[in-house]
Parts: structure tokens; C-alpha cells; sequence
């Protein structure tokens, strides 16, 4: 029976890759030029690197091992930063599924060239929560779909696109063709009219840690996890560099948020004539973020339905269907994705799909951020204060590295969250008014949440059932 719970390498590899690799900010990337590299490469080794790495030790800690976030927060911090940390991991992605179906919507309309579902924010709106209640409905058969859709969608939607695109580009240049000003035009270090880009490339990197529900079931977890965490960290790095740069370099003029992966194609397909190919590689592309999109649905409600076994949320919450699936919280981050869609499309108005994509991009960053903040800081109390905890993994170096490891992650994070209140400077008065709004109000909103939730629910249930356990202790002594 445990061989069937039993997950390939290659399964948790591209179940985990598919939370994280992101095609639909592949156009966000392009608008910096050639500092898309520079920040790739930053974000690249001082974010992602760390939380790889100090997700690998976090996970083979005893004690540490279910509950993923929650368990690696709420241990050294206490139950309820543990809370909030599991909430905004799974709260952010209400908002990121928006903007990923945001991309498959644009991109679909791009390649067929009906223009219609991505400008009129009544047909986006009904196909964005279409979409994704199709998909929340195609997941309560079971795990086992998520991941056959992570593996061929990572395989046929990400990386066969990308490799593609790339040749693709080589051949377009080679001919002759003029390199954008998008990219030749901008240097490698950022200035002040694209530092407030940061927010996006950490995106590219977020997510590496949400599989960690699935970590018991790989065969060999302590010895594998830390391996998978590390080739995620080279095939996260250069994917995005590689799809990034080839959407900076073919696109002339201004690039479309959510069709610039399209756009860029044609440009290397076919400039100014249709293209079957091109309509092949926009569904592909369009698959690749479904299979995304399918990989984050149940992931984190997983690490509820734990939370939720701690008599944190309310009962019904642990409750899941004969295939093992968390039902009730599904239906709940469903209706709350709903309300997110008919923010953030029926917010933007007629101001376009632009504002709205990137409202929800950066949104969907700094909730993530406060989660990982807490993770850092967790780690580091670790570092500092329970070098006695039992673990088969540990950051090699001692603990200056660590510190310089964690530390620099700890300070990209909120440097990533102070540059998401800049508004970027493609955007007019009218919509960096819409942007900023809107941002502020979903972000205080959402950071006081958990904590009013721990204090008049979460924290009397749990301190009852540690007096009930007491008590029970007691009486059998």
C-alpha cells in the first residue's frame, strides 16, 4: 500500500517546479532588459538559494517534518506566527491564481485573435473563475491527476516552449534581425526606473518550499529532497533567464503583460502573418500554466487541513473526500478566488489588463513575503538558539553561513516588499493611482487576517485541547 503513495523524483520534481516556474512573468522580466539578468541572478542566489537550502534542513529536522510552513514557523516561534505563516503561503496563491489564469486568458485570446475575452472585463471575469472551478472540480479524483498534469505540463508547456523559443530567437537574430531596444537600450545594474521591478523576479523563485506536504512521500525523502532542492535552483535560474531574455530581445515597443510571450512568437515565427505554430506553442504555453494552477490548488490546503488537525480551524476543515482530498477547503478558496477575480478585473476598469496583472502579481508577491520573512526569522532562531535539534541535513559551513545564508534572504524579502509600493513607471497617474489603492488596501486587509482569526478563534480551541489533554494526563496519573 505504501508503494502506491510513493512519488517518482522526477513526479516531485515537476510537481515542485510547476509551483514555482513562472512563463506568464516572462513579459514582467522583458520590461527590464538586460537587468532582467541581474536580478534573476541576485534573486537567484540570495532568495532562492537560501530558501532551498534552508528549506532542505527545516525538513529533516525531527519534530519538523509534517505540517510543512506551519511546522517550521510555528515550532521555534510559537503556534501563532506558525498560523500566519501557513495563512499567507496558501492566501497569496488566491490572488496568483487570478494572475496566472489572467495569462492563460490573454494568451488564448492572443493566438485564436479574439480580442473580446481579454478586454471586456465581464467575459474575462466569467472565464477566469470558470477556469479555475473547472480545474478546483478536476482535483477532488485526487492527488494522482495533479501530478500526471505537473509532469506533462512542466515537460510539454514549460520547457520544450522555452527551448524552443530560444532556438528560435538564435535563428531570428542570426538572420539579421535587429536586437529590441527593450534590451540594448537598458544596463545590467538597475536604476532608479526599474528597481521597483525586484517584486517580480522574486515571483520567478516562490513556491520551491510549498511541495513540502509531499516529502514523505518520496522514497528516500532525507537523502532526495536536498538533491531536487538544488537542481531546482539551476533549472529555475536558467529557464527564467532564458524565457525572459528571448521576450526582451524580439519585442519592440511596449510589451504586453499577459501576450508578450505570445507577441515575442510571432516576431520569431512569423512577423505580421498568422502561424499554426504559433497558435501551438500559445496552447502549450496556456497548458503549462493550467498544470500550475492545478499543482497550487491543493498543495497548501494540504498544509491546513493539518492546521485544522490542531483544532486551529474549525472541524469540518480536516475533513476530506474517500480520494483523500481536503473538499470544504477548497470550496472555501474557491469562493474567496472568485471575490479576488471580481477585485482585481472589475478594480482596473477601463485602465486595462495591464494594471490589473500587475496589481495582482504584486500582491501575490507581498503576502508570500510576510510568510517567508517568518520563515527566515525562524530559522535563524534555530541557528541561534536549538543547534541541539536532531537533522539529517544541514547547510554546510556552520553557523556564520547559515547566518549570511538566512540573513541575506531575511533582507531581500523585505527589500522586495518595500519596492512593490513603487509604482512603476509604465504606468500613467490614473493607473498608478488604481495600482497603489488597490495594493495597500488588499495587503492590510489580508496581513491582520490570520492574526485576528488566531486570537478570537484559533487560540482558545487550541489552548482548550491542550487543557482537555492536561487534564486527561492528570486524571491518569
Amino acid at each position: 500500500m505504501n508503494k502506491k503513495k510513493n512519488i517518482s523524483k522526477f513526479g516531485f520534481f515537476a510537481m515542485t517546479a510547476s509551483l514555482f516556474i513562472t512563463v506568464y512573468e516572462y513579459p514582467t522580466f522583458a520590461d527590464s532588459g538586460k537587468t532582467l539578468i541581474f536580478f534573476l541572478l541576485l534573486c537567484g542566489i540570495f532568495w532562492f538559494l537560501p530558501v532551498a537550502l534552508s528549506s532542505a534542513e527545516l525538513a529533516t529536522i525531527e519534530g519538523y517534518q509534517d505540517g510543512g510552513i506551519f511546522s517550521w514557523v510555528g515550532e521555534p516561534l510559537g503556534e501563532k506566527f506558525g498560523f500566519a505563516a501557513i495563512f499567507f503561503q496558501w492566501f497569496q496563491i488566491t490572488v496568483g491564481f487570478v494572475t496566472m489564469i489572467y495569462f492563460i486568458i490573454g494568451t488564448v485570446s492572443d493566438v485564436l485573435n479574439v480580442p473580446v475575452l481579454n478586454t471586456n472585463v465581464g467575459v474575462k471575469f466569467i472565464l477566469v473563475i470558470s477556469i479555475f472551478w473547472l480545474l478546483t472540480a478536476l482535483q477532488f479524483k485526487g492527488t494522482k491527476i495533479t501530478e500526471q498534469v505537473a509532469k506533462y505540463g512542466f515537460s510539454i508547456g514549460i520547457v520544450i516552449p522555452v527551448l524552443l523559443m530560444l532556438v528560435l530567437a538564435i535563428k531570428y537574430i542570426a538572420s539579421g534581425n535587429q536586437i529590441s531596444k527593450n534590451f540594448t537600450d537598458t544596463h545590467f545594474f538597475p536604476d532608479k526606473s526599474n528597481i521597483s521591478a525586484l517584486v517580480s523576479f522574486v515571483l520567478a523563485y516562490m513556491g520551491v518550499e510549498a511541495s513540502a506536504p509531499h516529502i514523505a512521500d518520496l522514497e528516500n525523502p532525507k537523502k532526495d529532497y536536498p538533491k531536487i532542492m538544488f537542481a531546482l535552483v539551476i533549472v529555475g535560474v536558467v529557464l527564467s533567464t532564458i524565457g525572459g531574455s528571448v521576450v526582451a530581445m524580439v519585442s519592440h515597443g511596449n510589451i504586453s503583460a499577459n501576450a508578450g510571450v505570445v507577441n515575442a512568437l510571432k516576431e520569431i515565427i512569423s512577423p505580421g502573418k498568422e502561424s499554426p505554430l504559433v497558435i501551438i506553442l500559445g496552447i502549450l504555453v496556456s497548458f503549462g500554466v493550467m498544470a500550475q494552477v492545478s499543482s497550487w490548488i491543493v498543495s497548501p490546503t494540504e498544509g491546513l487541513q493539518f492546521v485544522a488537525s490542531k483544532g486551529l480551524l474549525p472541524k469540518k476543515y480536516e475533513e476530506v473526500n474517500k480520494h483523500g482530498v481536503p473538499v470544504p477547503l477548497l470550496i472555501v478558496q474557491g469562493i474567496i478566488v472568485t471575490a479576488w477575480a471580481a477585485i482585481l478585473t472589475f478594480g482596473s476598469g477601463n485602465s486595462g489588463g495591464n494594471v490589473s496583472f500587475q496589481t495582482a502579481i504584486s500582491l501575490t508577491v507581498i503576502i508570500y513575503l510576510s510568510a517567508y520573512i517568518l520563515f527566515f526569522i525562524a530559522y535563524l532562531v534555530i541557528v541561534f538558539k536549538k543547534k541541539e535539534l536532531k537533522r539529517e541535513y544541514q547547510i554546510p559551513g556552520g553557523s556564520k553561513v547559515k547566518i549570511f545564508v538566512a540573513g541575506s534572504g531575511l533582507l531581500l524579502s523585505i527589500a522586495a516588499i518595500m519596492t512593490a509600493f513603487m509604482i512603476p513607471d509604465t504606468m500613467s497617474k490614473t493607473e498608478g493611482k488604481t495600482y497603489i489603492t488597490t495594493l495597500i488596501f488588499s495587503y492590510i486587509v489580508t496581513v491582520v487576517a490570520p492574526f485576528l482569526f488566531y486570537q478570537f478563534y484559533s487560540k482558545n480551541h487550541s489552548l482548550k485541547g491542550a487543557a482537555h489533554h492536561e487534564d486527561d494526563q492528570t486524571r491518569m496519573d
